[in-house]
């Protein structure tokens, strides 16, 4: 861990959310089929594009036996009138020059150069969100390598990460509570937001679609 070398690039006032209103009605939610006893308090929910989705699942499957992983962009956002803190994540760049293995993955001083010079350069409207990588066989759940590089690399309480295993087809992400605890075992689902043929592209066996009266989900084709 001493030999790694940990940039912190940031992009200008990228800890201010933009006010907008949370895109509820365009979403279904997909939910752990676990359930707490003590539900936790996520400090945002996260809306991920069926595109950004696709992206993260063809690249976990590009290498099914080393860990894979990249960086998630998108929005950080608030809605005042529900008063939520909210991503949406629509950008998905894959890591190269990744020092990677069966059971680990790191984010390199070339990774980070690279992939800050092309957000900054195809995506300067964009926020870095997030990061995602593999569990090949393992499961969802956070190392401790996993909770010390989102705590050097993604410090920000907003930035989530996501976890995929690709075998077993399940994914989960892992956000920080609205008390800043990470709780490295338990991980949340995710609001999908649908395209104008509402068919839902999600196929994770470990999560559920979460249907609500209030909103349009009732529609929503799930395949």
């Amino acid at each position: 861990m001493d030999n790694k070398i940990v940039l912190h690039l940031t992009q200008e006032d990228d800890s201010v959310p933009r006010h907008t209103r949370i895109p509820m009605h365009q979403a279904l939610e997909w939910s752990p089929r676990y359930t707490l006893e003590k539900p936790l308090k996520p400090l945002v929910k996260v809306f991920m594009t069926q595109n950004a989705y696709i992206r993260t699942v063809a690249h976990a499957g590009s290498d099914l036996d080393n860990e894979v992983g990249g960086w998630m962009a998108g929005k950080y956002c608030y809605d005042h009138e529900a008063q939520e803190y909210f991503l949406i994540i629509d950008t998905i760049l894959a890591a190269p020059y990744t020092d990677q293995g069966a059971a680990h993955l790191t984010f390199t001083s070339d990774s980070q150069i690279a992939l800050f010079d092309f957000l900054e350069h195809y995506h300067p409207e964009k926020q870095l969100v997030g990061w995602y990588h593999t569990h090949p066989r393992m499961g969802i759940f956070f190392s401790s390598w996993d909770e010390w590089l989102h705590k050097n690399f993604f410090p920000k309480p907003w930035q989530v990460a996501l976890v995929i295993e690709p075998h077993s087809s399940a994914g989960g992400f892992f956000i920080r509570q609205k008390n800043g605890v990470l709780d490295t075992r338990n991980y949340f689902g995710f609001h999908e937001l649908i395209n104008k043929n509402k068919q839902s592209k999600v196929f994770w066996k470990n999560l559920e679609p979460k249907r609500d009266a209030n909103t349009r989900e009732t529609e929503v084709l799930v395949v």
